[in-house]
């Protein structure tokens, strides 16, 4: 089951709604995300199970159409980990001249590190909504999308639900220096979230799932590429632990799991450029570039 901030028409009033696997709607008695894990931890149920007992004789108000989606949730804090795929590895250690060195670079000692790599992305007033327009930064020559999968979390560190994630990055700065890579990540519409959010499951594995990714420039697709969840090599539950350490945080908390598909340089997106990441169970995020 997914939940969504959705209308159930062009121009309509969006409400938070549950989402059945045929796409009908169904109005929730709470209005955020938050506000359904605080209420399905009253009764002491999962938010699958809270919902579903709410949805007993309920009739749907409309058909699910991701065109009508808003940001699923206003996380106060989002977070993403880096180099937890082989190939974010590879990328990054070339980018900082890894390849013609003998020494590992500091991508690689955190990609066979105990410790992942863990960094601040972004707050809810700087996140683009689905179909919403996520922004070039100005003082970057190379900037690409990054595919991921994001955990929504609980205020205790369990994965409550997935959504889809585009984090913006400014890899030409991050190339210059690996301490600028706040500035690399950070500014106003470099991060995406949407278009709903999957409840977890234990019946669902999400390492089976699969990341879809493709850019579109006029009429024709530039790049587009794929990968699976399960070549991901920390576990999603390992990231979650490692951001709560010794720290708080709210209901509905975002962290942005790493990527292994990124065009390769020296792509750089432009102004006009659709962006499009689908992931399986969850939908298809869609911005466009400004």
């Amino acid at each position: 089951m997914r939940v969504a901030r959705a209308a159930a028409n062009p121009g309509g009033d969006a409400v938070f709604a549950a989402i059945t696997d045929d796409g009908d709607m169904y109005r929730l008695p709470v209005d955020s995300f938050p506000a359904l894990l605080e209420a399905a931890r009253g009764e002491g149920e999962s938010p699958q199970a809270w919902i579903t007992a709410r949805l007993d004789g309920q009739r749907p108000f409309g058909k699910y159409d991701e065109r009508m989606t808003q940001l699923p949730v206003a996380p106060a804090e989002v977070w993403a980990a880096g180099v937890t795929y082989e190939r974010s590895r590879s990328a990054r250690s070339e980018a900082v001249g890894g390849a013609a060195k003998s020494e590992p670079t500091i991508y690689d000692k955190v990609y066979e590190a105990e410790r992942p790599e863990l960094f601040f992305k972004s707050t809810a007033s700087r996140l683009a909504a689905p179909g919403g327009q996520v922004r070039l930064r100005s003082d970057s020559n190379s900037q690409v999308p990054e595919p991921e999968l994001v955990l929504v979390l609980d205020r205790e560190g369990k994965i409550a639900g997935y959504t889809a994630g585009n984090d913006m990055s400014a890899r030409d700065i991050e190339k210059d220096n690996a301490l600028y890579i706040p500035q690399a990540k950070i500014w106003n519409g470099s991060c995406s979230i949407g278009p709903a959010i999957r409840l977890a499951d234990p019946e669902e594995n999400p390492y089976e799932w699969t990341i879809r990714a493709r850019i579109v420039r006029g009429d024709a697709a530039v790049w587009e590429a794929d990968a699976s969840v399960g070549q991901l090599k920390r576990k999603l539950t390992e990231l979650a632990e490692y951001l709560f350490r010794d720290n708080v945080f709210e209901d509905g908390t975002c962290l942005f799991t790493g990527t292994c598909i990124v065009p390769p340089e020296p792509f750089t997106l432009a102004s006009g450029d659709r962006i499009e990441i689908t992931i399986d169970r969850i939908g298809t995020l869609v911005n466009e570039v400004k």
